[in-house]
């Protein structure tokens, strides 16, 4: 198998390639606004997948993907030449979808927006179950508790009191 950092090199220049190829070479008048967006090569340099995004709607993405099915002979030719490699690699090309995911992920964002603005509005008007503190907190609940355990130790009604007694 090849190295990874000659096989992303490779690929790099495959993308490189079809790009000029696409922009200089080729005349098909089927062919929309084309931009040439990765390309990806196996380990073992056979086949090349080359991925594209089409400015336009689908008569376009199809007639470019019709005009790039038509010119792979030539592109795998200029780009096995270019390459230098015993075996020219075999170039598939994927429709990239980039920016119909990026429109899908703003609206999914959008969406979460609005139901956090949804809770935010809710929780303004919202009011506690029951109080606003739920523990007990009376200052002279508690200053009666420590006199109350003074009198334990010294000689209250506790064990330590009775102990304390029969002295």
């Amino acid at each position: 198998m090849s190295d990874p950092a000659k096989v992303r090199r490779h690929a790099e220049r495959v993308r490189e390639l079809v790009a000029s190829v696409v922009r200089t070479q080729i005349k098909d008048p089927r062919l929309g606004m084309i931009t040439i967006t990765d390309a990806r090569i196996t380990a073992d340099l056979r086949d090349a997948t080359v991925y594209y995004t089409v400015l336009g709607d689908a008569a376009a993405q199809a007639g470019t993907a019709a005009a790039l099915e038509s010119a792979k002979g030539m592109l795998r030719s200029t780009v096995g030449k270019a390459l230098g490699l015993r075996h020219s690699p075999t170039l598939t090309f994927v429709l990239d979808d980039v920016q119909d995911q990026v429109k899908h992920i703003d609206e999914l964002l959008a969406a979460a927006r609005n139901a956090d603005a949804e809770v935010q509005r809710l929780a303004a008007r919202a009011e506690y179950a029951g109080e606003a503190q739920p523990y007990r907190v009376d200052d002279a609940d508690e200053s009666d508790d420590a006199d109350e355990s003074d009198d334990d130790r010294v000689g209250g009604t506790g064990p330590a009191g009775a102990a304390e007694q029969r002295r």
